[in-house]
Parts: structure tokens; C-alpha cells; sequence
């Protein structure tokens, strides 16, 4: 069985999004609730053969009050989930990741790229948990009471809050994602950890110096911890201009050279929908652009010019091709394989599985 799994990505049909917000925009930022999930992006996604995705609900930024956003975007996200039996399958456990690539569906874990909805409340992770949360990013970009992100200039990294969030996410079985997160934070959290954790979406800071890229001090460390790193399609691989598909190529390899083949993946941080109006998207990216400036999350790099996603590789097409290019270069089946999905099958089950020593039920 093939696996296809995009760590971190998303479902919806950009082209839906490419027009002005109405109300306030920064209380709005990243809400999502699977309103432009259509036709078209689940063809997309199914013809992709994506197995599974991990999605960013609930709040990320924004002046929205985070409980209550996440909590409404979770009700958001089960409803379009009710919409598209046929299409979509709710991913709680390794065993859905199988049962949706077998059925031809797209798996959807419900994952969080912040921890602010926490409050100073432990007791929420059940709650999240509960509510089919399976993935959970420590930091976004800025600080947070559990640590700092790859921004804050001063690295303090984990506090003794963000160690207690650390082991109950673990203890409820919920993928710990170090993305974002600062260098201290990262391997303070690899320090602790019981079980593998993962950086879903990242690059490598060796290829680029880039702030939101990992060391190999980091990724090193994450793979004899047995984790996975997921290699992201973004702006980032590249200090300057716009990456293309040989950037995302070499951070691959560089990642296989530093974690070795079976602890690296794909986390694209986008979708499988093509842009069909460029100048339109551009116009929205300038206006992304500035929100995030205005907000203080941001990051170098970012801008109008550079896409955010890799012009020669996108679309439907760009798992296939991916595969194809690397098969080119001499990269065997297997090796391909794993990173596609298969790391990511693994890590997933071992961490969402039962703590050692307990019962399966």
C-alpha cells in the first residue's frame, strides 16, 4: 500500500479565495472551517492520490478569541466532513490511514499551528483530543506561554508550562509538531519526549538561513528520536527568489543525508488546486503579505513576488512528478515511498497508538 501524505496542506480551492475579505481581517486570519472546499479540490486531491492530509484548524493568529475559534472551526471542519462522506475520511488513527488509501478517499487529520487555544489549561488538550485533535505545532512564529518561535530574537525556549503541554500531548496521544518552533524550543521538547515527534513542514537551514528552516543539530536529533521531518514547498527554501522544484529537491536530499531515508517526508504546506488567475493571486499575496507584517508574524522572505508555492511543480500532478524527478537522479522505489507517506504512516502510529504499557482498546 502506497501512501501519499501531506503532512501539513490543505484542502481548499485557492481560485475561491482570491477576492476581498469583508469585516475585520485580522480577526478573521486563518479561520477556515472548509468553506472553500469544493468539486474541484477533492477531484484534485483524490486524483493527487493523497491519502492523507494534515490540516491547520482553529486559531493561528488573529484577534479572534482562541478557544472559542478553534472550537467553532472544529464544528466547521466535522461539518464539511458530514458533507463529503464519499470523499473524505476523519483520520483518528493509523488504521484510518489504510482504510481511506484503500477506499480511494482523502484521510483529514485535524491538526492545530499554535497551543494559545490552551489558555494556561492542561486540561484542554483532552478536551482537543477528544474532539479528534491528532496533531499540535507548539509555537507559530511569535512567543507563546509553551516557548518561543523561530522569530523571537531572544531563544529561551521551552517554559516549565510548555514542558507539562509536551507529556499530556503525548500522554493523549497527539503528534507533537516542533514546526515554527525556535531552536532551544525544539530540542528542549526532543530533550523530554517519550515518543517521536515531528517537524511537519520545514527546510534546511544548511541550504538556506532562514529563521523558519531547521539546523542539522535539530534534524539529527528529531531522527534518532524516531521522527520524521516533513519538507515544505515554500518560499523559505531558497534565501532569495523564487524556489522551483530543484530547491525542494535539494532540501530532500539534504534531509536523507542528515536523518537518513526513513525519517523524512512531505509537509508542502499547500494543496493540489492550481491557480488559474495569477495576477489576482499576486494582488492577494501583497495583501497576505501585509497582514501578516501588521500582525508581527511574519517572516523574511515573504512578499508579492514570491509564490508560495513551486511554480514548476503544483497541481494535481506534483506527487507523481515529484516521484518521477527523484527516480531520475537514482533514488530507489522504496526510498521514494516512505518519504511520499510511508515515514509518515509510521511516526503517526507511534504516536497516536496506546502509551507504552497500556492496553489497546
Amino acid at each position: 500500500m502506497r501512501h501519499v501524505i501531506n503532512a501539513l496542506g490543505v484542502l481548499d480551492n485557492p481560485n475561491l479565495q482570491i477576492q476581498p475579505s469583508a469585516g475585520d481581517r485580522q480577526a478573521m486570519a486563518y479561520s477556515s472551517t472548509g468553506q472553500n472546499v469544493d468539486a474541484r479540490s477533492l477531484a484534485d486531491a483524490r486524483a493527487s492520490g493523497l491519502t492523507a492530509v494534515n490540516l491547520t484548524l482553529g486559531h493561528v493568529a488573529g484577534s479572534a478569541e482562541p478557544f472559542e475559534a478553534t472550537v467553532a472551526d472544529i464544528a466547521g471542519w466535522n461539518d464539511c466532513l458530514r458533507r463529503h462522506p464519499e470523499a473524505l475520511r476523519p483520520v483518528l488513527s493509523a488504521p484510518d490511514l489504510d482504510a481511506a488509501c484503500a477506499a480511494g478517499q482523502v484521510g483529514v487529520i485535524y491538526g492545530f499551528q499554535n497551543t494559545e487555544m490552551l489558555g494556561a489549561d492542561l486540561g484542554r488538550i483532552g478536551v482537543f483530543a477528544g474532539l479528534g485533535v491528532r496533531v499540535i505545532q507548539l509555537t507559530y512564529n511569535g512567543r507563546n506561554a509553551v516557548g518561543c518561535g523561530a522569530t523571537v530574537a531572544q531563544d529561551t525556549g521551552l517554559t516549565p508550562f510548555g514542558a507539562e503541554v509536551v507529556q499530556q500531548l503525548q500522554a493523549h496521544g497527539v503528534l507533537v509538531d516542533l514546526s515554527h518552533s525556535s531552536e532551544r524550543t525544539g530540542l528542549d521538547a526532543l530533550a523530554l519526549a517519550q515518543r517521536p515527534l515531528a517537524i511537519t513542514h520545514t527546510g534546511c537551514r544548511a541550504l538556506a538561513d532562514h529563521p523558519r528552516n531547521k539546523s542539522d543539530a535539530t534534524l539529527r536529533r528529531l531522527a534518532e528520536r524516531g521522527g520524521v521531518v516533513g519538507i515544505y514547498a515554500m518560499p523559505y527554501l531558497r534565501e532569495a527568489g523564487q524556489p522551483l522544484a530543484a530547491d525542494w529537491i535539494a532540501h530532500i536530499e539534504h534531509a536523507w543525508q542528515v536523518c537518513g531515508e526513513d525519517h523524512v517526508g512531505l509537509g508542502t504546506d499547500g494543496g493540489t488546486t492550481a491557480i488559474d488567475d495569477m495576477a489576482a493571486y499576486r494582488a492577494q499575496l501583497a495583501a497576505e503579505t501585509e497582514l501578516r507584517r501588521a500582525m508581527g508574524i511574519g517572516a523574511p522572505g515573504e512578499g508579492p513576488d514570491v509564490c508560495l508555492f513551486l511554480p514548476d511543480l503544483c497541481g494535481p500532478t506534483q506527487f507523481t512528478r515529484l516521484a518521477e524527478l527523484l527516480a531520475s537522479r537514482g533514488h530507489g522505489a522504496a526510498r521514494i515511498d516512505k518519504l511520499l507517506g510511508g515515514n509518515f504512516r509510521r511516526v503517526m502510529g507511534e504516536a497516536w497508538g496506546p502509551v507504552r504499557g497500556e492496553r489497546g482498546h
